[in-house]
């Protein structure tokens, strides 16, 4: 039997390797032209998808989307709405006759305020649009320093709408939350001679509050129907969204209506 020549099956498990490594780079090559594409696609769907949801609304589209059967209608906003054109909400895109009111967050806790509240505030003033301040509540920490806080920022006038003390969090329990509420609301009711409004989540009125503050108006929160307790005198204001496009916005915004006529 012929002897084999070592340096042909060198040569030969050579263009073998080199062949399975060029099939290998190849493979890899569609995977990640491929996987390019998916992305660029997926790139160009959110971004023309989102294009068209920050598509503000104009006031004849924005009139259609407003509940029925409410005197006035208003927004609420804070930083998260980066610096608001009101000149151009109101007074060059027909909405002027449409937002009869406005909160803005003054405060958080006992130490945060809104970036945006004395921008806001001064504007609105200027503007003559009826406005107010929100305090967002800290649930579980000291009432008396969050309304002090709150007192010191909203330096308040005749002419106000009422504040508000915004309840969306947990206290250390039901009890503790409410007992915390009664304090912040009893001293900026002394301090201001105006009682505040409550603004709360439907979920929160129905389990937590129904059945207590009875002496106060609500303002309550619910985004996927008409509130069934609406009928309830206490209730003033409904927050029917929070995910309203306006022009003079570049982010969502609350949008509320009012059975009060402003």
């Amino acid at each position: 039997m012929a002897k084999k020549n070592p340096m042909h099956a060198v040569k030969g498990k050579k263009k073998k390797t080199t062949s399975r490594r060029k099939k290998k780079e190849k493979n890899s090559l569609k995977i990640k032209l491929i996987l390019g594409f998916s992305l660029l696609v997926s790139i160009t769907a959110s971004i023309l998808f989102y294009t068209k949801e920050m598509k503000p609304l104009n006031s004849n589209t924005f009139r259609e989307t407003v509940p029925t059967g409410f005197a006035s209608i208003g927004l609420d906003v804070s930083h998260h709405q980066g610096e608001i054109d009101w000149k151009k909400l109101m007074t060059e895109s027909g909405f002027d006759t449409l937002i009869h009111f406005v909160y803005c967050k003054a405060t958080e806790g006992n130490t945060h305020f809104d970036r945006q509240w004395v921008r806001n505030r001064s504007i609105l003033n200027e503007m003559g649009i009826p406005n107010g301040a929100y305090h967002f509540f800290t649930s579980k920490e000291p009432a008396i320093p969050q309304a002090e806080h709150f007192l010191n920022r909203w330096v308040k006038r005749d002419i106000d709408l009422p504040p508000v003390l915004d309840v969306e969090t947990e206290g250390l329990s039901d009890q503790q939350l409410i007992e915390n509420m009664k304090i912040w609301l009893d001293y900026v009711e002394k301090k201001s001679g105006m009682r505040p409004i409550i603004y709360t989540s439907l979920h929160y009125f129905e389990t937590k509050f129904k059945n207590v503050f009875l002496d106060y108006k609500f303002w309550v929160a619910a985004y996927s129907r008409i509130p069934s307790c609406i009928d309830d005198k206490r209730i003033i204001h409904w927050q029917y969204s929070e995910s309203g496009r306006l022009p003079g916005i570049r982010e969502k915004v609350d949008l509320n209506v009012s059975k009060l006529d402003f």
